[in-house]
């Protein structure tokens, strides 16, 4: 890790640069490389007073972290959705990361994003541009994505937006999407196998520090699991319900003291993931 980026990163050694929260554990696609299907606690919503206390809390750091309403989710499910970024935004220093996969893009929804604080970016997941393909991978409808996404492109957003697939780097997949979208970018995400969850595309894990050692993820019922890629929280360090978000995160302070430090030797299930 170079210099700079070490003294950037220490400034979170004791607050996450990032907290991801799973508002609502429901899901419109249900796609092969995801362990949506199989989670127990799929339709649970965290509550107004859960959500309230994390928001409290956060209302004290004093340092900028990134605010994602997702885990294994579509958040857009979520009807609270904007009344929870709004009052994050009011009241903390979050910058917003939002996701989705597009499906639930109405044009209400669009002007409701339009209207998020601290938003540069809507990153779509899409995954695929041939219609059966996509429908095989999401058991979604591509055409009915594909036109929520022509009417955005047409709207000029004015946050970036980004279009991601699972696995390697397409090309063709690119290409469709600048043909189709020019103003979207495209990004190829890494299928990391959610910790033995799902099938990973590749099974050697870099010898390398996590970045998502600098973040918390919890999941719909409080419990904080080890990071986004722990869906069924089987590595997490406590329950929000219970302790507060600094006392969490405070439990793996050690990974963190050395940036450089590799995943190979943080133990399991770190030196099992290359995500």
């Amino acid at each position: 890790m170079q210099l700079s980026a070490r003294i950037e990163m220490s400034r979170y050694l004791d607050q996450p640069r990032e907290v991801g929260i799973e508002t609502f554990s429901k899901c419109n696609a249900d796609c092969v490389f995801c362990p949506y299907s199989t989670l127990e606690r799929i339709d649970n919503k965290m509550t107004w007073d859960l959500l309230d206390k994390i928001i409290d809390e956060m209302s004290q750091w004093e340092v900028p972290f990134f605010f994602t309403p997702l885990k294994v989710n579509e958040p857009l499910l979520d009807k609270r959705l904007f009344d929870i970024i709004k009052k994050v935004t009011d009241n903390t220093l979050a910058v917003i990361r939002l996701f989705s996969n597009g499906s639930a893009l109405t044009p209400k929804i669009m002007k409701q994003i339009g209207q998020v604080e601290r938003m540069p970016q809507l990153n779509i997941s899409l995954n695929e541009y041939r219609p059966e393909e996509y429908k095989n991978l999401m058991k979604m409808d591509f055409e009915h994505t594909a036109r929520n996404l022509d009417r955005l492109h047409t709207s000029k957003p004015s946050y970036q937006v980004i279009l991601s697939t699972v696995g390697f780097p397409n090309e063709d997949f690119r290409k469709y999407c600048f043909g189709r979208w020019p103003d979207f970018d495209s990004v190829a995400i890494r299928d990391s196998g959610w910790l033995g969850l799902t099938e990973a595309a590749v099974s050697q894990v870099p010898d390398s520090s996590c970045g998502r050692w600098w973040e918390m993820s919890i999941m719909s019922t409080g419990v904080a699991s080890l990071c986004c890629m722990d869906g069924e929280g089987q590595y997490g360090f406590g329950d929000v319900n219970k302790e507060t978000l600094l006392e969490i995160y405070g439990k793996s302070r050690k990974w963190r003291e050395n940036g450089s430090r590799s995943r190979h030797d943080a133990g399991d299930p770190c030196d099992r993931c290359w995500n």
